[in-house]
């Protein structure tokens, strides 16, 4: 599929879809670890509820997204709510934040193995990363259709071995019930000082 295509695919789908969605089970089950001030980047927001929450929650958050209907959509709502969000179309794969220039990166249902040491090189000294995504062990009919995009046993924590852990959860196939986190794995982490 090509880059157009696929923009295309997201675009549709963010435009069919109804309201901003869910903020991300790694954020609603970690909130209290937030930064009570800093600015914060939705990675991939979509149509952004997660950086509405951020915003909400006093920190000046961005919130980039490839899809031109997503960032639409999550601009609208929060004008409507009185939020300010710095807002970017934006490929993130061909241009990953840049070092030192987030406080918090929160990622949810996006998995680009590539850019994973830019954003650990983008968190700032005691930045945090929250990040969640599918892993390959499915109790739900949901997310991608392809292993490529979805996480092997314990991948999160290698991928940001480097960092701090403070909060992670995989229940895989362990898991005795689909519940809304069954199919997922979850972090938050820090980077040293």
């Amino acid at each position: 599929m090509n880059p157009g295509d696929f923009a295309g695919k997201w675009n549709q789908r963010h435009q069919d879809a109804e309201g901003q969605g869910s903020a991300a089970q790694v954020l609603l089950r970690n909130r209290h670890l937030l930064p009570r001030a800093g600015k914060a980047l939705d990675l991939a927001c979509g149509r952004g509820a997660n950086a509405m929450l951020l915003a909400r929650s006093g920190l000046e958050t961005h919130a980039w997204d490839f899809s031109s209907v997503a960032i639409a959509r999550l601009d609208e709502e929060a004008a409507k709510n009185d939020l300010r969000i710095e807002t970017q179309v934006r490929d993130v794969v061909a241009q990953p934040p840049a070092a030192n220039s987030f406080d918090l990166i929160l990622v949810s249902y996006f998995l680009e193995r590539s850019i994973i040491p830019a954003l650990i090189q983008a968190l700032r000294p005691k930045g945090l990363l929250f990040y969640q995504t599918f892993v390959r062990a499915v109790h739900l009919e949901r997310g991608p259709s392809t292993d490529a995009w979805r996480l092997e046993s314990n991948e999160l924590l290698r991928l940001f071995g480097d960092l701090q852990v403070h909060y992670y959860r995989e229940d895989g196939s362990i898991s005795a019930e689909p519940t809304d986190v069954a199919d997922l794995a979850m972090i938050v982490a820090s980077k040293g000082v």
